[in-house]
């Protein structure tokens, strides 16, 4: 963290020049090569989500009625489809957090939703969250390009500064967060209490300038070519940004 000195002798963070807070995302559709991303509605995705989320994952043994994978979001919130639809348009109503729908681009069908959240335009700071990805989404190219888009997004709308928070016991979610390029920050211990159960949040993040260094690392494991014709990656996304080699981040002294 560079420092400057105030008229009083005391450090002080360095200047922020002509600062101007950018505007809420999520306010229209993110097109990429392998999906896109529009604002979650619960009459244009219900049905196709609630299907989605409903099939097996065979990478998470007894997996029953997908319920396993909303153990690190609360539990799932829902039991049919009508409470589907219910907590769907919940989501879709609220601006923070702001519920996006992935619609993969070979079907057209909404596979997974993810979310902007605690949105602080005043600092440039905003969350990546929320993540529910089915398992025909979860672990393929358009996964890996929603997260992308949206974090393209929030950095061409101004933000400085874009998180990642997780249950420190969600192996899967820190894994992701690595892969991305983010920077872990440390353990809030006893952050939560979830479901009658302690949970402590692991933090990671990433900033501006990070991001202009990774955007090309992502334009090259997203391009066509990285990919055999059943989809197979011929580069690992996580050894591509951890070969970018971000600079460290000096603490305060």
């Amino acid at each position: 963290m560079t420092t400057t000195t105030n008229r009083f002798g005391q450090p002080v963070g360095h200047p922020v020049p002509d600062w101007q807070p950018p505007i809420l995302p999520g306010d229209l559709m993110l097109q990429g090569r392998y999906c896109r991303l529009e604002p979650l509605s619960a009459e244009q995705h219900g049905n196709t989500l609630w299907e989605a989320w409903r099939q097996p994952d065979p990478a998470i043994p007894d997996y029953i009625h997908g319920e396993a994978r909303w153990t690190y979001l609360g539990g799932r919130p829902f039991a049919d489809t009508a409470g589907c639809h219910t907590w769907l348009r919940q989501c879709g109503a609220g601006h923070d957090p702001r519920f996006m729908a992935v619609i993969e681009a070979a079907s057209g069908s909404a596979l997974g939703v993810a979310a902007w959240l605690n949105i602080q335009p005043a600092h440039g700071s905003v969350e990546l969250g929320h993540l529910n990805f089915s398992p025909r989404l979860a672990r393929t190219p358009a996964a890996t390009e929603a997260l992308v888009l949206m974090m393209r997004h929030a950095f061409d709308l101004g933000f400085r500064r874009l998180e990642w928070k997780c249950d420190a016991l969600n192996a899967p979610s820190r894994r992701a967060a690595q892969r991305l390029g983010l920077r872990f920050e440390g353990i809030f211990h006893q952050h939560r209490v979830v479901n009658g159960r302690n949970r402590d949040s692991a933090w990671y993040s990433l900033l501006d300038r990070e991001w202009r260094q990774l955007m090309p690392v992502f334009e090259r494991w997203l391009s066509p070519d990285n990919f055999d014709a059943h989809g197979r990656q011929h580069r690992a996304l996580s050894v591509l940004t951890a070969a970018a080699e971000l600079p460290p981040r000096a603490a305060a002294t």
